[in-house]
């Protein structure tokens, strides 16, 4: 019972259990992640945030900025230590600089000297290279490749979510996996690097785009793993039938 005399309202959780709101500062947490990403890989010049070619902003300037006011160092300092992904790094700066902090990878934004490690190579890639992505795209990734999609880099991992050493890369509700023959694309010209977590990028051709021609294979994860077609054949019928239910969906290519 509430102060009121009312009964409170709570929801089931699994097997009857009540389910709790997460506390507040897990979704302060959240919220901090999200304005961090914006700033530091896409909105740092639109800011005024001075961003140097490695990437890295004062994180003295960042907290100036209106939507960080609520916001304190040590906060930062505990999503960039929690963040799951990795995305971000800090480092001690310099006394005229004070602490600095960078996007790991995911920029829209030139970096010319993020550290990105060249994989230049066939032994040097990883054994498997995966793009993740949700069904109603895959036709169009199928017909046309994948692209950057306004980032500097198309977003591979070096797994399946859930295997071991994949932190980043895929989202973990992808519902396609595309399998990347990057020997292959290494050998026509096509770069590819490492980021500090472990997420392995490359820009594409010169249109910014992976061809279909690089894919090796493409395995459904959900509702259950099954190979799909590279022909395209079944595809077609899928998008029709998919047309409506797709909507509502975010940007999937990370």
């Amino acid at each position: 019972m509430n102060s009121s005399g009312g009964r409170r309202r709570e929801t089931a959780g699994p097997k009857g259990r009540r389910a709790h709101r997460p506390p507040r500062d897990q979704d302060r947490d959240v919220q901090l992640s999200k304005a961090l990403s914006y700033a530091l890989r896409h909105g740092a010049l639109k800011l005024g945030l001075p961003m140097g070619v490695d990437g890295f902003v004062p994180l003295d300037a960042l907290l100036q900025l209106p939507q960080f006011r609520s916001f304190s160092a040590e906060d930062v300092q505990r999503v960039v230590d929690t963040n799951v992904k990795q995305r971000f790094a800090l480092q001690p700066g310099d006394p005229s600089t004070g602490p600095l902090i960078r996007a790991n990878q995911g920029h829209s934004l030139q970096v010319p000297e993020l550290e990105l490690e060249p994989l230049e190579t066939p032994q040097a890639l990883p054994l498997m290279l995966v793009h993740g992505t949700f069904r109603q795209h895959w036709p169009s990734i199928l017909l046309k490749g994948l692209s950057c999609r306004g980032r500097t880099h198309i977003h591979l991992a070096p797994g399946l979510p859930g295997d071991p050493g994949v932190i980043s890369g895929m989202r973990p509700n992808c519902e396609v996996a595309v399998f990347i023959n990057g020997p292959l694309a290494l050998a026509d010209g096509i770069p590819f690097f490492r980021s500090t977590n472990g997420v392995i990028l490359t820009p594409g051709n010169a249109d910014g785009v992976l061809p279909p021609k690089y894919f090796k294979e493409a395995l459904q994860l959900r509702p259950t793993r099954k190979p799909l077609s590279l022909a395209g054949n079944e595809e077609k019928e899928h998008q029709r039938d998919s047309k409506h239910s797709s909507r509502g969906r975010g940007m999937t290519q990370q």
